[in-house]
């Protein structure tokens, strides 16, 4: 064997994975989230989020081997936190802020949850991916605007209704397409934190910055 020959036989074997670019990839995501919310998880297929994104089967199963694989990529890129609010000098002030904030985002992110909810309850992986994009980066800004708060010496780090904080806003934006048949909108969401929220914390509305 030449010196050449042996130099190609010991070299390591090229990936077959495709090289896709970021935006690329946020294109396969943004088809997968769009399908997930419009047809749910068990419809979603490979085959069509490939003719949405106008690519291959064999791409995207190339670079993400299954379905769920697939999902739990697009969740994680979809991040986003919509509880956030920028610091208005008070908490009852942050979480009216935070309620305008989390409206827009209301209705697909409840779609997305609804879509999953079977599915995420029988893969790990999806569970946690989900986890991550839509209940870590929630529950960290509910905690960065209470830590304000105590900081401030507008409430007690102890206070008896803070456990269930975020909780209550979770739960009342997901809740109302099922009570109501109607999306938690901008002022459903500032209702209730002005009028439930901001009470059982011990607090009153013209707390709240202006």
């Amino acid at each position: 064997m030449t010196t050449r020959e042996q130099a190609t036989a010991t070299a390591p074997t090229a990936s077959r994975r495709s090289k896709i670019t970021p935006e690329r990839a946020q294109e396969f995501y943004d088809a997968v989230l769009d399908q997930l919310r419009r047809n749910g998880y068990d419809a979603l297929t490979m085959e069509g989020v490939a003719a949405q994104a106008c690519c291959s089967k064999s791409t995207l199963y190339r670079q993400w081997k299954t379905k769920p694989q697939l999902v739990a990529a697009a969740l994680r890129a979809g991040r986003c936190t919509k509880f956030s609010a920028s610091d208005t000098g008070s908490l009852a002030g942050d979480l009216v802020a935070a309620a305008r904030n989390a409206a827009a985002q209301a209705m697909p992110d409840t779609a997305l949850m609804q879509a999953l909810g079977h599915a995420v309850r029988q893969d790990g992986e999806l569970r946690g991916a989900l986890r991550e994009a839509l209940i870590e980066p929630e529950l960290a800004s509910v905690h960065a605007m209470v830590e304000r708060a105590v900081a401030r010496g507008e409430i007690a780090a102890d206070h008896p209704a803070l456990p269930y904080l975020a909780a209550q806003l979770f739960g009342v934006m997901r809740s109302r397409p099922v009570l109501e048949g109607r999306d938690a909108d901008a002022d459903y969401l500032v209702g209730f934190v002005v009028n439930v929220l901001i009470p059982g914390l011990g607090l009153t509305a013209s707390d709240r910055a202006t």
